[in-house]
């Protein structure tokens, strides 16, 4: 007998035994937000690609309960510097301030501000260093996405009304 193959079993045993203890995963359609959230954004790009972001993972509401307001800001700045004094590199700093208000009472159940970077490249020509600016901008609403809905899926690990 190998002696991968015991490993591998106990690792399949234990998954087993995981599968039956009650955990749902957090990320599923069904958790207690899906399809339940209007969303607010920035009337920016910005703001459209995080609103787009977020009805992506949390989907688009015809008849919301809750209602996630999200203002985006970012900055810029030089990441590297050549001898020659040019910025090869930029870092864009983004931080997305989130509020999860309950549509009924008016009521504010879960607030916060959420920070990423994401970087890119100035080393090609004036339309490649733009479209990787643009690439840069896009990743980044994608990141503060995903934290902004990491933290209100916890949420709804408790029961929603």
């Amino acid at each position: 007998m190998s002696s991968k193959l015991i490993p591998r079993r106990m690792l399949l045993i234990s998954l087993m035994g995981l599968a039956g203890c009650g955990f749902a995963p957090v990320y599923s359609t069904s958790n207690g937000f899906r399809g339940r959230v209007a969303f607010e954004t920035d009337e920016s790009v910005a703001g459209f690609r995080l609103r787009e972001q977020l009805e992506d993972r949390l989907g688009r509401s015809s008849a919301p309960a809750f209602v996630l307001k999200a203002t985006v800001q970012s900055s810029q700045r030089s990441a590297a510097i050549t001898s020659e004094g040019d910025t090869s590199r930029f870092n864009i700093i983004g931080t997305a301030t989130w509020s999860l208000r309950d549509t009924t009472s008016g009521q504010i159940i879960d607030s916060g501000e959420v920070e990423a970077f994401t970087s890119y490249s100035a080393t090609a020509s004036t339309v490649a260093t733009q479209a990787t600016q643009d690439d840069a901008e896009a990743r980044l609403s994608v990141i503060l996405a995903d934290l902004i809905v990491s933290r209100v899926l916890v949420l709804s690990l408790e029961p929603v009304q």
